[in-house]
C-alpha cells in the first residue's frame, strides 16, 4: 500500500501537487495529446486492481476510428509501485504527425443510404427522449441546490463549487466540507468520503426502520456493512452525522466504526447514505429483548457503553485533537452489541460539539430534539442552559443511568431475571407526550422501581446505587462518566465471579 501525488488537469508545474491520495496500490503520471493535438499532464493513484487494466496498460488508442497501436505518440503512462514514486517530471510523447490519425470517410452507398432512412427516426426519437431526461434531471438538481443553498449558503461550497446530488457513480462529496482525505487511522476523515460509495455497494435486506429512513444490510467488497439511509427530509440528520463521524480522533473501539457518506439518486429521488460497520446482533434494546444477562455480561455491556461516553465527552488537546461531545439521544435503540458482548454508541445526528481551547459550542442546524423518554429533567422543563455545554454533557448521564436500569433488569439476580421493559413502561403510554415525560419526571419527581432483591446482591446493589447517582434530579450531582466508568470498574474487581480483562477499557 503505497502513497502517491495526485493532480487534475492542467499541471503545468511537474512539482505541483493538488492533494495526496492513500492506500494505492500503484502510482502513475501521464501525459496525453488529442486529436487537435493539445496535451495535458495528470498524475494520481490506482485504489482498486480493476483500474490497474485502464491506467497501467495503455497499450492502444482509439482516434476517430479502429484502434492504433499506442506508438508513445498520443498516451505516454508510466506506472510505479512506492510512495510518492510519481512525482517529477511527465513522462515525454513523441513528435505528433497528421498521418498517426485515422479518419473514416462516410460511406454514401445504397446500403448506407437505406439505413439511415430507417433507422433515422428512431435515433431521433431516442435523443429528444435523451435531452428530455436530461433537462428533467438538471431541473431537480437545481432545485434541490437552491433550497440547501438556502438553509445553509457556505455549508455546501467546496472550491466554489455546490455538492449536488448524481447519480450513482459520480463524486458527491469533494473531500466533505473542506476536510483532507487521509488513511482513517484517528487522525483524519476516512478515506472513502471522497470517493462515491453507493455503486460498490449491494443491498441485501431492509433490517431496521424508523422515523429517519431505513437500515440495510449491505455488501461492500466482500464485507457485510451497515447502509443507513436517510429521508430527504432529514438530510440535516445525515449532514450533522457525516460532519460528527468525520471528526479527527473520534475512532475508539465503543464508537460506532464509520466507512463513508454518500447522496445519490435512484429513481430521481435524492437519498442520502450512510455506511458504518455491520453489527449482527442489532441493538442494545433487541439484544435485552432477546437474551438474559449473567453478571459477567452485564459488566462487560454496561463498561464498555461508559468507555464510549467517557471518549465521547473527553476533548483531546493538541494540534489534531477532538472537540469534547454530547451525545443528546443516548438509549438502547441507539447503542450496538458486538459479537463479543461489548458494546459501541451510534446515531450522531443530534450530538454537539465544544472546543476548551476557542470555547466554541456547535449546536448543528437540527432543529429536532432527543427521544422524550430519555429526556432529563432540565430538559422537559426547559431550565436547560442550552449555550453550557456541561449542561448538556450531564443530559447524556442521565440517560445512561436509564440505559443502566434497562440492563441490570435483564441481568440474572438470586436466579431470576425481568422481563425486558422500557423505562417509564409502567407510568406513561408507549409513545409519551412532552407533557406526560414531564409531569412524571419533573412534578411526580419518579424513576423507574429496583427490584428488592438487588439489595442482597453486591454488584446489583452497587449498580443500583451506580444508576441513582446518574439520573439525579439535580444535574450537578450525576457522575461524570469516567468515574462511572471506575466505578464499575471497582465492583467488578470486587467480584470474585466476574472474570474479565479490564485492562484495555479502564483507566
Amino acid at each position: 500500500i503505497y502513497k502517491c501525488y495526485s493532480c487534475e488537469p492542467p499541471c503545468r508545474d511537474p512539482y505541483e501537487f493538488t492533494h495526496t491520495c492513500q492506500n494505492a496500490i500503484q502510482c502513475w503520471k501521464s501525459r496525453t495529446r488529442d486529436a487537435d493535438g493539445q496535451v495535458q499532464e495528470s498524475r494520481g493513484c490506482s485504489t482498486s486492481p480493476d483500474q490497474l487494466p485502464m491506467i497501467c496498460s495503455q497499450n492502444s488508442l482509439k482516434i476517430n476510428g479502429p484502434s492504433k497501436r499506442n506508438t508513445g505518440k498520443f498516451v505516454n503512462v508510466v506506472c510505479c509501485a512506492g510512495d510518492y514514486c510519481n512525482e517529477g517530471d511527465f513522462p515525454e510523447l513523441l513528435p505528433f504527425d497528421n498521418n498517426d490519425v485515422t479518419v473514416i470517410t462516410a460511406d454514401t452507398s445504397s446500403i448506407s443510404k437505406m439505413l439511415v432512412a430507417v433507422l433515422g427516426p428512431f435515433l431521433v426519437i431516442a435523443m429528444l427522449g435523451a435531452v428530455t431526461i436530461f433537462f428533467i434531471r438538471r431541473s431537480h438538481r437545481k432545485r434541490l441546490a437552491a433550497s440547501r443553498t438556502k438553509q445553509d449558503p457556505e455549508a455546501y461550497l467546496v472550491n466554489d463549487e455546490l455538492l449536488r446530488a448524481t447519480s450513482a457513480g459520480d463524486s458527491t462529496l469533494r473531500e466533505y466540507l473542506q476536510h483532507s482525505v487521509t488513511s482513517g487511522s484517528g487522525s483524519g476523515l476516512p478515506l472513502l468520503v471522497q470517493r462515491t460509495l453507493a455503486k460498490q455497494v449491494t443491498l441485501i435486506e431492509c433490517i431496521g426502520r424508523g422515523k429517519y429512513g431505513e437500515v440495510w444490510r449491505g455488501h461492500w467488497h466482500g464485507e457485510s456493512i451497515a447502509v443507513k439511509i436517510f429521508f430527504s427530509r432529514d438530510e440535516e440528520s445525515w449532514k450533522r452525522e457525516t460532519e460528527i463521524y468525520s471528526t479527527i480522533l473520534l475512532r475508539h473501539e465503543n464508537i460506532l466504526g464509520f466507512i463513508g457518506s454518500d447522496m445519490t439518486s435512484r429513481n430521481s429521488c435524492t437519498q442520502l447514505w450512510l455506511m458504518t460497520h455491520y453489527y449482527p446482533l442489532g441493538s442494545l434494546f433487541d439484544h435485552l429483548n432477546r437474551n438474559a444477562l449473567s453478571h459477567n455480561d452485564m459488566v462487560w455491556i454496561c463498561l464498555s457503553i461508559a468507555n464510549g461516553l467517557v471518549h465521547l465527552h473527553t476533548e483531546i488537546f493538541g494540534k489534531q485533537g477532538k472537540p469534547a461531545m454530547a451525545h443528546r439521544d443516548l438509549k438502547s435503540k441507539n447503542i450496538l452489541v458486538t459479537s463479543n458482548g461489548s458494546c459501541v454508541i451510534a446515531d450522531f445526528g443530534l450530538a454537539v460539539t465544544h472546543s476548551h481551547v476557542t470555547g466554541q459550542l456547535d449546536l448543528g442546524n437540527n432543529p429536532k430534539v432527543g427521544t422524550k423518554r430519555y429526556m432529563a429533567p432540565e430538559v422537559l422543563d426547559e431550565s436547560i442552559d442550552l449555550e453550557c455545554f456541561e449542561a448538556l454533557r450531564r443530559t447524556d448521564i442521565y440517560a445512561f443511568g436509564l440505559v443502566l436500569w434497562e440492563v441490570c433488569r435483564r441481568t440474572i439476580s438470586c436466579g431470576i431475571a425481568e422481563e425486558y421493559k422500557v423505562p417509564f413502561y409502567d407510568v406513561v403510554p408507549m409513545d409519551p407526550s412532552f407533557e406526560d415525560m414531564r409531569k412524571v419526571v419533573c412534578i411526580d419527581n419518579y424513576r423507574p422501581s429496583i427490584p428488592n432483591r438487588w439489595s442482597s446482591d453486591s454488584l446489583m446493589a452497587g449498580m443500583s446505587k451506580l444508576m441513582k447517582e446518574c439520573w439525579h434530579q439535580n444535574p450537578n450531582v450525576r457522575l461524570p462518566a469516567l468515574r462511572i466508568k471506575k466505578t464499575i470498574h471497582k465492583l467488578a474487581s470486587a467480584d470474585e465471579k466476574i472474570r474479565l480483562d479490564f485492562d484495555e477499557v479502564c483507566v
